[in-house]
């Protein structure tokens, strides 16, 4: 019993350590897109359609 205790302890311990670098490279890629975004707006005057 004292073995699946452990265990489930490890799986806990993983799926925060996910989570949180989830979250963190979900932020990460949100502010890329708001720049890369706001680059794009800066220069669409010499974009042709």
């Amino acid at each position: 019993m004292e073995r699946v205790y452990r265990q489930m302890k490890h799986v806990g311990a993983f799926n925060i350590t996910l989570g949180v670098l989830l979250i963190v490279f979900g932020i990460t890629m949100g502010v890329l897109n708001v720049v890369s975004g706001g680059k794009l707006l800066k220069s669409r005057k010499q974009i042709l359609f």
